[in-house]
């Protein structure tokens, strides 16, 4: 396990680092998760092996320390992992990035594009959640107040979402867990998708491939982002598919390299 302090107030995120051949590669799990757990197998999967490889839990999450006067926007936790990436002499790395942790990455190349080399995102999210009926998601964790979530409402989120999301999610500090949804669901400005329009670097979005589409595919394909089916899996493509993962992930980071 290593870490780095990244607020004033000494806290620390902290990660699970694998030797091997630079660029390094990030991997980030989305909220309430932690990325030893989505992306332990991922990492060392044959197609993917051999790289310096850090598995990061953003701040308030996982094994990272849980501050509750941090902030957790979108912005805060893209400087809390620029400050752990420059300390721990990434340069400009790939990462990968699941569901809200995509959404971190891509905050994280456009405040800090010289940390970022390419970006492979996991069903991220892109836009502000919709209005209307919440889902299980962040969405539902951010119809809360912060007393409401604090209070009991962190019970009926845990028995909603199941005992696998849970599972990692109770790691999370609850403050930490609440102001992430609350922050994911209203996005940035510009939007994430609005800023990963305009990144320069090879991006690519891996989504399940029985999801039909994602939205506003043409205008990420005329951008340049590699829109990227993958069969037989939910939002966690990575548990859910493990081998059509990492194929996806392989081909997005090094394209036309042979599989075996």
């Amino acid at each position: 396990m290593r870490s780095a302090v990244v607020t004033p107030e000494g806290d620390r995120i902290r990660w699970v680092e694998l030797p091997g051949a630079e660029p390094a590669r990030v991997y980030l799990h989305g909220l309430g998760s932690t990325s030893p757990a989505y992306f332990a197998a991922s990492a060392v999967h044959p197609l993917l092996a051999g790289r310096r490889s850090l598995l990061i839990d953003l701040l308030g999450h996982g094994h990272s320390d849980r501050p509750e006067g941090f902030s957790y926007t979108l912005e805060a936790h893209a400087d809390a992992l620029a400050a752990a990436l420059e300390q721990a002499g990434t340069g400009a790395a790939e990462l990968i990035a699941h569901s809200m942790g995509g959404a971190v990455a891509i905050v994280l190349a456009d405040r800090h594009p010289h940390l970022v080399s390419r970006l492979v995102l996991v069903d991220a999210n892109l836009d502000p959640a919709p209005p209307g009926p919440a889902p299980v998601g962040s969405s539902g964790l951010a119809t809360y107040t912060e007393e409401e979530f604090l209070a009991g409402g962190w019970a009926e989120v845990r028995d909603r979402v199941g005992a696998h999301w849970w599972s990692t999610m109770r790691l999370a500090g609850r403050v930490a867990l609440h102001r992430s949804a609350v922050h994911l669901a209203a996005g940035t400005t510009p939007t994430m998708r609005e800023l990963l329009l305009e990144l320069k670097i090879p991006r690519s979005y891996l989504f399940p491939a029985e999801d039909g589409r994602v939205p506003g595919t043409e205008a990420l394909v005329a951008a340049g982002v590699a829109v990227v089916p993958v069969p037989e899996s939910g939002h966690n493509i990575m548990l859910d598919n493990p081998e059509g993962f990492a194929r996806a992930v392989a081909d997005a980071l090094v394209p036309g390299q042979p599989k075996p």
